[in-house]
């Protein structure tokens, strides 16, 4: 199977001085070798301009279009941005602010999608659309709203469902005050009426329930969506949304799993952000920074259902606002790209096509300027099409020397209760993804490649088939876990695999609750590790030992009971207890790391976690600006991606002897 390439385009948003630009952008984009457009999910307002008076054919001559050149199209339901009309005739749409005030119209997703009302209205629209062009030749799927997830509704109906699906999981309000601890500051409830809403609670259990049951909201709503095309949809098309991984009231996991593909927007700052020789911040919270970053989105892409995905948008050129213009270094469209494809991607889609005139994306940068002319990222869009159009990836795996799990409970109890601060002292909610890129960034810097888990997928392989398909696993924060998840981790060491503990594991049970148990609950006797007190740390502390590197942020007061000690902090105080440790668990091993290591430190581990790497096949010695990608076909040859990720030319020596150039910021694919 090819790989499918293109971007979404919105012909309805050229100005109308712009007679003939369809033809024109269509000649354009199959010149460039694109293979695939994204269409109509943006513009409820031109499907159905009044209350049910619906406008269906204006997109016809695009669908018409593309299809000549041979250019597929995946069409979107119009739900996440809500017509005026639709806003005014029903303000009580509007999703409600914690403070019980209405967010303000203007912007997008700006309703609360549970709300009958609006399923009423959305569901009409989609029905209109889909039937217009389901039978279409081009239409080979669809995407269902357009990353959902953003806010947080705490509107009174879904507050009143809220406390029903809490009558239906804990039986009675005794239940309820006993799991919750409501004892504590005199919040026990003796009726359900008395349950105070999320705006002012301050409960980190009330919190985690409250956490879980919006982003159940959200995956009912995608799954509702996805059964209303289905009913449309030809045999062969698929049906998917666009995830932005950030949200905060998704689960991509559920979510994915009540489609037929994954797809997602993973955007990453360009520049000197992918020069691997440097380290800088991210420059906006819905993006990533480096090397690591780019890849642990196309990692979390692919953790969603262990499987291939559509990358649905992702940089062209500037994506953010008119202040952080930072176009792509030449090369770094076609690094990000098969970075991408080399970790699972199956489809990349630019957003967008055209640079738009005016509105809040005036300065999101397309594949052609303001200008409407095509220029340099055009012409490097261009080249990688071209190169995409006879690349077969026929079931392609990426390869894995570690795997990672992901908890989004954690993450979501992690915001709530933030072990770790920022740089001026407070709270950081991004903690759970800090300690978890901590780990990452490791496995990428050494060399090797990730493969990220859900909790619940390594659950349902178990103990012995993890530890043969995974044979380092590592599990950074995952707090929120009941005792079976935690049994699973003991067993799958004992089972052979090498087990790796990070800070807060095992600390937590299943409602966020810090455990009455000599931590790490469960995990301590068989890493042979245990202890009573942790400290947040002001600064670095240096690690020395048999690994290397320094300690940040957070410290557990680890005591050996029985376990080697690996490496130790440089401290009068904190010396006292191993940084690492690690002891044999049955056939495996269980390794314990008591703070969030630096990079240097991670790079040290994940060399020591796995000293063969699939990539030194390829390349046996190697470094970084270099990276080395992977994965298996069908037939069982190997793809070998490698990428130069800095100014420099480099030559690099295959373990053949013979030598390979890479350009600055040069992207390499070898099939075996």
């Amino acid at each position: 199977m090819t790989v499918l390439y293109g971007a979404a385009y919105y012909a309805e948003y050229h100005r109308p001085e712009q007679a003939g630009q369809l033809d024109r952008d269509l000649d354009l984009m199959q010149q460039a070798g694109f293979t695939v457009i994204r269409v109509g999910e943006s513009v409820w307002s031109t499907w159905e301009p009044r209350d049910g008076e619906f406008d269906l054919d204006w997109l016809l001559p695009v669908l018409d279009g593309a299809h000549q050149r041979g250019i597929k199209v995946i069409l979107g339901t119009p739900t996440y941005a809500v017509p005026p009309w639709l806003q005014q005739a029903y303000p009580e749409i509007a999703a409600d602010k914690p403070d019980g005030r209405p967010v303000a119209w203007g912007g997008r997703q700006e309703v609360d999608y549970s709300h009958p009302a609006f399923r009423f209205h959305a569901e009409r629209v989609i029905r209109a659309v889909i039937a217009r062009y389901a039978e279409h030749p081009a239409v080979i799927g669809y995407q269902v709203d357009n990353e959902p997830g953003l806010l947080l509704f705490h509107n009174h109906g879904a507050f009143t469902r809220f406390v029903r699906r809490l009558k239906q999981q804990y039986g009675d309000v005794e239940t309820l005050n006993r799991e919750w601890g409501l004892t504590y500051w005199s919040h026990r409830i003796a009726d359900w009426s008395e349950l105070w809403r999320p705006e002012g609670n301050t409960l980190p259990q009330y919190d985690l329930a409250w956490r879980r049951y919006q982003a159940d909201l959200t995956t009912e709503f995608i799954a509702w969506q996805a059964d209303l095309v289905r009913s449309y949809a030809r045999p062969g098309q698929f049906v998917t949304t666009c995830i932005s991984y950030p949200r905060p009231a998704a689960d991509d996991h559920a979510l994915a799993n009540t489609l037929d593909v994954t797809a997602g927007n993973p955007y990453y700052a360009m520049q000197d952000h992918l020069d691997a020789t440097q380290d800088l911040p991210t420059l906006s919270g819905w993006t990533t920074s480096g090397i690591a970053g780019l890849f642990r989105q196309a990692d979390r892409l692919y953790s969603s259902r262990q499987e291939r995905f559509l990358v649905t948008e992702t940089n062209a050129q500037s994506i953010d606002g008119s202040w952080n213009n930072r176009p792509p270094w030449p090369g770094q469209l076609r690094q990000a790209a098969f970075a991408l494809i080399s970790r699972g991607a199956s489809m990349i889609e630019y957003w967008h096509w055209h640079t738009l005139p005016y509105g809040t994306e005036t300065y999101w940068g397309g594949v052609i300027p303001h200008s409407l002319q095509p220029g340099r990222i055009y012409r490097e869009v261009a080249e990688i099409g071209n190169q995409l159009k006879d690349l077969d990836l026929d079931g392609f795996e990426p390869d894995t020397d570690v795997a990672l799990l992901w908890s989004n409970p954690s993450n979501w109890a992690l915001q709530f209760f933030p072990p770790l601060a920022t740089s001026d002292g407070k709270p950081d909610p991004a903690s759970y993804e800090r300690i978890f890129d901590a780990y990452h960034r490791g496995v990428i810097d050494a060399g090797a490649q990730a493969r990220i888990l859900h909790l619940t997928q390594a659950t349902e392989l178990g103990a012995q088939a993890l530890a043969e398909k995974h044979p380092v696993l590592i599990a950074p924060a995952l707090y929120v876990a009941d005792d079976a998840e935690l049994e699973l981790l003991r067993d799958y060491a004992a089972a052979g695999g090498h087990l790796v503990l990070g800070i807060r594991t095992g600390y937590g049970d299943e409602e966020a609750r810090a455990r009455i148990a000599v931590a790490p609950a469960i995990l301590g006797e068989p890493a042979g590790v245990h202890y009573d007190e942790y400290s947040n740390l002001s600064a670095p502390i240096e690690v020395s030992g048999d690994l290397t590197g320094a300690a940040t942020g957070w410290i557990d007061g680890l005591i050996v009971d029985d376990a080697e000690t690996v490496a130790r902090y440089t401290h009068p105080r904190f010396g006292e207890f191993p940084a690492v440790t690690t002891t044999s668990h049955g056939a495996g091993r269980i390794t314990t790391v008591g703070t969030v290591p630096d990079n240097q430190l991670a790079t040290a581990i994940v060399h020591w976690l796995v000293p063969d790497k699939t990539a030194d096949e390829l390349l046996p010695e190697r470094s970084l600006p270099v990276t080395v990608s992977s994965g298996t076909l069908k037939d069982g040859r190997r793809a070998w991606f490698l990428f130069n990720w800095s100014w420099d030319e480099i030559s690099v020596k295959r373990a053949t002897g013979e030598s390979i150039t890479l350009p600055s910021w040069g992207t390499h694919l070898l099939l075996e």
